[in-house]
């Protein structure tokens, strides 16, 4: 995987790496996740305190999962909340991945993979459930395009950057852009034919997080 020059998007630590994965890496990358997905298969978040489903289906891959839920609320575990069995590892391919864009002296901890179909969105919200928040988080969209934002350090205000990120787009966010509201406006169906129908009857998106959690001994 060649690296390609990324764009600085007027937002402070913001990085975006338009068309970083090929067709091909995309491909291969899609069946690792596939893989993640047979082993820890999707599952329905909670919002802490209301229990209101999230429109996102979501899974985890590496030694720690984030997950929400009514009664526990927002947090990192070591198992997955249906089958009580332990994460997947991440796929080689993300953690090359990672090695190449992040600039941080130790490996992910969670790849958190979240499944858009067509209606489905994610509101403004901040990564802060992390220790290691000197670590950056890098997302990869696999699938249709979707309208991302980064609203900054607070929820109020106008929306500091949108972009429309496509299939094999990378996205870091790093320093002060690591504690940002950020989030999905919308999907746009039928944009990309990756996801297969088989698997996705209506299409959609995946996106994969990579986040560090706690902080390496090392550092």
């Amino acid at each position: 995987m060649a690296e390609k020059a990324a764009q600085i998007l007027g937002v402070d630590g913001v990085r975006l790496y338009p068309g970083l994965l090929s067709p091909a890496a995309q491909e291969q990358m899609l069946g690792e996740v596939r893989e993640v997905i047979a082993a820890a298969p999707f599952f329905r978040p909670e919002m802490p305190r209301t229990g209101k489903l999230m429109s996102v289906e979501m899974t985890n891959a590496g030694p720690l999962g984030w997950v929400t839920d009514r009664a526990g609320g927002y947090r990192y575990q070591e198992t997955h909340p249906g089958t009580g069995a332990p994460w997947p590892p991440i796929p080689q391919s993300l953690l090359g991945l990672w090695e190449l864009v992040a600039g941080y002296p130790a490996p992910p901890e969670c790849c958190l993979v979240n499944y858009y179909g067509p209606a489905a969105k994610m509101g403004l919200h901040q990564d802060k459930d992390e220790l290691a928040l000197d670590a950056p988080v890098v997302s990869v969209s696999l699938g249709d395009a979707a309208l991302f934002k980064v609203k900054g350090p607070g929820r109020s205000g106008p929306t500091s950057w949108s972009v429309k990120l496509s299939s094999g787009d990378v996205v870091v966010l790093a320093g002060k852009a690591r504690g940002y509201y950020h989030g999905i406006d919308r999907i746009y169906p039928g944009t990309s034919t990756l996801l297969p129908r088989e698997t996705f009857p209506k299409g959609g998106r995946i996106n994969l997080t990579l986040r560090r959690v706690n902080v390496p001994t090392s550092c």
